[in-house]
């Protein structure tokens, strides 16, 4: 398998990040497209990402994202007007050799969509995730990982991080917590694992902050 070179993005708020996005082979959105989830807002942000030259997009919803959690049979419609891109909720796809797990659920976060309880009930959607996942991709943190909010309290999910040292995905990237962008790497028993929290706007949704390329395989 080839180098691929992977452009990561999330919560983009109908916004376009500094310095636009640079050449990959595959993009990734991780959710939070629009600000209030309405259908006009996602094809407005749809229109955006078919326009991006990566020939591969990965896209999942976040928390702002209520079409694809209120009307999902209407999502579907909107999303099969892009061919360009590649929609996933609680499935898989492969491209390239590389196996890509996506998934919008994040612990409960006011009235917004996605919201599952911590516990079993979040655990039930991580066990879904299957072992063999390159690059995984979800809207909110791993606890204790790149998920400190502005007053500083970590706000990731337990459960996740117990998937992601059980899957060992070679590339994990999230969102949500804008304050916590940034890389890191975790060692876990099966390998190393990258981090990315990708998000482009700041807590005022000002996109102030860069995308980050991966580059995975070889």
């Amino acid at each position: 398998m080839s180098v691929m070179r992977i452009v990561c993005i999330s919560d983009t708020h109908l916004r376009e990040p500094p310095g636009g996005v640079p050449e990959g082979d595959v993009l990734i959105h991780a959710g939070d497209l629009t600000m209030t989830g309405t259908e006009s807002e996602t094809e407005q942000a749809l229109h955006w990402l078919d326009r991006l030259p990566q020939q591969h997009k990965v896209v999942i919803a976040g928390n702002h994202d209520f079409l694809f959690e209120g009307r999902a049979a209407r999502a579907r419609k909107v999303m099969a007007s892009h061919p360009t891109l590649t929609y996933l909720q609680d499935s898989a796809a492969t491209i390239g050799g590389l196996k890509f797990w996506g998934t919008p659920w994040q612990p409960w976060f006011y009235n917004w969509a996605f919201n599952l309880r911590r516990g079993m009930e979040i655990r039930a959607r991580w066990d879904l995730i299957p072992s063999d996942t390159d690059v995984l991709i979800v809207h909110g943190p791993p606890a204790g990982w790149l998920d400190r909010n502005g007053e500083a309290r970590e706000c990731g999910c337990v459960e996740l991080l117990g998937a992601v040292k059980r899957v060992a995905p070679k590339l994990v990237v999230f969102g949500h917590i804008h304050e916590g962008y940034g890389q890191a790497e975790l060692v876990s028993r099966r390998g190393r694992i990258q981090l990315v929290n990708a998000s482009i706007c700041d807590a005022n949704y000002r996109p102030v902050n860069a995308p980050v390329a991966i580059e995975l395989g070889g």
